[in-house]
C-alpha cells in the first residue's frame, strides 16, 4: 500500500460498512446510499490504496488479507473523526439512542433509573434489539450510542474502538418446559444438565457473544448447544418459536415470562454473565453521564458467597 494516502471519512465508512456486513446491498441500506454509489466509493478506496480489499462473487463478498489488515485502522480513524466532531460541536442536544435488549434486562433497569434523574432537556430513546455483537456494529457506525452486554465477548479490534463500564454480574438460569423432569426443582445444578440440549441463540449473528459465553459454560459439562436457528426478533416471536420447538433455553435469572415454561436458577457453581455498558470512544453527551451514574453503586458486581463461574480470564473490577 502507498505511504502517502488521503481518504476522506465517507470512503472509509463505505469500506467499513461492507467489511462488517459482507453484503453490498445491506451495507448500502445501512448507510442510506444507493448500492451503485457504495460500490463506486469502495473502488475509490481500493484505487487510492493500490490494493484489492474484497473478493466479490455473485454469491458472496469476503475480505482479502489487505482488507482484514485495513479494517481495525479504518475503525480507529473514524472513531477519531467522531471525537473531533464531538469536541468541536459540543453538546448537540440530540436524543441519546440506547439499546437495552428488552424490558427485563439490566440495561432497561439502568435506563429507567437514568430517566428518573435526567435533566428535563435530556432525552433517552430506547431500542430493543438483543445482542451486543450487532449493537457494537451500530455503535461504531453512529446509528446507536449505548448498549449492554458481555464486552469481552466482542472481537479485539471492535473493543479497541469502544469504551465500557462493568455494571453487573447476572446470575444465569435455564428456561424449561413445565413438563420437563427438572422443572420441579427450585434450582438446577449444572451437572443435572449433562446430556441436555439448550438453545443459546446459535445462528444469530447479532448475539454471537452470548453463544460464545454458552460454549464456554457448556465445555466439559456434557451440555449440548441447540442447532443454529435464524435470529429471533422481538419477545413475541421468541416465545412462539421456543414453545413450538420445545426448547430449553440458557437465560438470565431476570427474564420474560414464557407461558408453559418455568425459569430455574443454575447452581453448583452459580454461572455469572458479565454485563457492561458500552459506548463509542469519544462520545460526549449529558445522557451518557446520566446513564453512567445510574449504573454505578448498585452492588451488582458482588460475587456470590457460594461457588461461582465466570468466563476464563474475565475481569470486571
Amino acid at each position: 500500500m502507498p505511504h502517502d494516502i488521503d481518504i476522506e471519512p465517507r470512503l472509509l465508512r463505505a469500506f467499513v460498512a461492507v467489511a462488517e456486513e459482507l453484503h453490498f446491498t445491506r451495507a448500502a441500506a445501512r448507510l442510506y446510499v444507493a448500492q451503485q454509489a457504495l460500490s463506486r466509493d469502495v473502488r475509490r478506496v481500493e484505487q487510492r490504496l493500490g490494493a484489492e480489499l474484497f473478493v466479490r462473487t455473485t454469491r458472496s463478498v469476503t475480505l482479502t488479507a489487505d482488507g482484514v489488515r485495513l479494517l481495525p485502522y479504518a475503525r480507529r480513524v473514524l472513531a477519531a473523526y467522531e471525537e473531533l466532531a464531538a469536541a468541536c460541536a459540543g453538546e448537540s442536544g440530540r436524543p441519546l439512542l440506547v439499546d437495552t435488549g428488552g424490558t427485563m434486562t439490566t440495561g432497561h433497569r439502568v435506563l429507567t433509573r437514568a430517566r428518573e434523574t435526567a435533566p428535563p432537556d435530556v432525552e433517552l430513546v430506547t431500542r430493543f434489539h438483543s445482542g451486543l455483537t450487532g449493537a457494537a456494529r451500530d455503535i461504531l457506525s453512529g446509528r446507536l450510542d449505548v448498549s449492554f452486554g458481555w464486552f469481552s465477548g466482542l472481537p479485539t479490534d471492535v473493543r479497541a474502538s469502544l469504551e465500557h463500564l462493568p455494571v453487573r454480574l447476572e446470575r444465569m438460569a435455564v428456561l424449561l418446559p413445565d413438563d420437563h423432569p427438572l422443572a420441579e426443582r427450585e434450582t438446577v445444578p449444572l451437572a443435572a444438565l449433562r446430556g441436555q440440549t439448550l438453545y443459546a441463540a446459535a445462528g444469530n449473528e447479532a448475539t454471537a457473544e452470548w453463544t460464545r459465553l454458552a460454549e464456554l459454560l457448556f465445555a466439559g459439562r456434557g451440555i449440548r448447544m441447540a442447532e443454529p436457528f435464524p435470529g429471533l426478533e422481538g419477545e413475541e416471536e421468541f416465545v412462539r418459536v421456543v414453545r413450538k420447538r420445545g426448547w430449553s433455553v440458557l437465560a438470565s435469572e431476570e427474564f420474560i415470562a414464557v407461558p408453559g415454561m418455568v425459569l430455574r436458577p443454575l447452581i453448583d457453581p452459580v454461572p455469572l454473565s458479565p454485563v457492561a455498558m458500552v459506548w463509542r470512544k469519544g462520545l460526549r453527551h449529558t445522557g451518557l453521564d446520566v446513564l453512567r451514574r445510574a449504573a454505578a453503586g448498585r452492588g451488582w458486581l458482588a460475587r456470590p458467597a457460594t461457588d461461582f463461574w465466570l468466563p476464563p480470564g474475565e475481569t470486571v473490577d
